[in-house]
């Protein structure tokens, strides 16, 4: 048996969560960035796409740091993937605040008001696949952006596409506007993407095994792990196939990294005969005990 580390995504970020963090890790990171990273979580700056990312990024390694301990497999949604490669050890930390800034200024730029994302919890896949195909037009885009769980999806696109999906749904589901100032994981980014692509710096192969969001499958070549993080804006993410990938590979224990509890609970039917813990409201003990176990186990 296994153990995973899992990274959310944008729609976790909370006011004040660098501020609580290691000293070393927050210089480490004002270091790369040229600037004072304790300022990006405000609610103020926490509009900014760029401070958001930035923010999950430096929260999920300074506390995969804390655990001390070494998972089998890590993944991350959306962001989360990047916090996952840095444990991973493919990418350096200083080169993935720089990458991470980049991509929240070029996803903010491409699409500074009128786009965002929405949950929908209660149709299933195919109902929702449907009614994007009607509602989608170039004058009203919308895609489809995250596959979460057998009863939960994510679109992405603009406002009035997305008002009208949630008004098609009422009744049969339930549609929650998220946190996310941009269409994400769809074809809308893929410019930006491009352009990120371009700035990437080399990886290593990783010593842990990384899982991609949108593969759904593990990655071991660093060219191919290179275009997985440039890409994921603009690619759809297959959570529930990740967090089955990991299943079906012997893994028994998920930690959810801060903030929040998101992927926690999208993964409990998964791990129906496993153990999923999120780390906000766990001791740190408790979690270094239960990575130490499957360590054992796996040996």
């Amino acid at each position: 048996m296994s153990s995973l580390l899992v990274f959310p995504g944008q729609g976790a970020q909370r006011t004040g969560m660098l501020q609580a963090l290691p000293g070393d890790v927050l210089a480490e990171a004002s270091d790369a960035l040229g600037e004072d990273v304790r300022r990006l979580d405000s609610a103020q700056a926490l509009a900014s796409t760029r401070a958001v990312q930035l923010c999950l990024l430096i929260t999920g390694v300074a506390h995969a740091r804390q655990l001390q301990r070494t998972p089998d497999f890590v993944a991350g949604l959306s962001i989360g993937a990047y916090p996952a490669a840095v444990m991973a050890g493919a990418l350096d930390f200083a080169d993935a605040v720089r990458l991470v800034s980049l991509r929240g200024e070029l996803m903010q730029q491409a699409y500074p008001q009128g786009y965002g994302m929405t949950a929908l919890i209660g149709p299933q896949l195919s109902s929702v696949e449907a009614l994007l195909a009607e509602i989608h037009s170039p004058q009203t885009p919308v895609y489809l952006a995250n596959i979460n769980a057998d009863n939960q999806t994510v679109i992405a696109g603009s406002d009035a596409a997305m008002q009208r999906v949630a008004a098609r749904i009422k009744g049969n589901g339930v549609a929650k506007r998220l946190a996310v100032s941009v269409p994400s994981h769809c074809a809308l980014l893929d410019e930006p993407a491009q352009v990120l692509a371009r700035a990437f710096v080399p990886l290593r192969a990783p010593r842990i095994t990384y899982l991609s969001s949108t593969r759904a499958r593990p990655i071991h070549n660093p060219d191919q792990l290179r275009d997985d993080l440039a890409f994921n804006m603009c690619r759809i993410v297959d959570w529930r196939g990740t967090v089955q990938s990991a299943y079906e590979r012997g893994v028994r224990l998920q930690i959810e990294l801060p903030p929040g509890s998101v992927l926690t609970g999208l993964s409990r039917r998964v791990f129906e005969h496993g153990t999923v813990i999120a780390c906000e409201g766990a001791r740190l003990d408790t979690l270094q005990a239960l990575l130490e176990e499957e360590e054992r186990r796996h040996r």
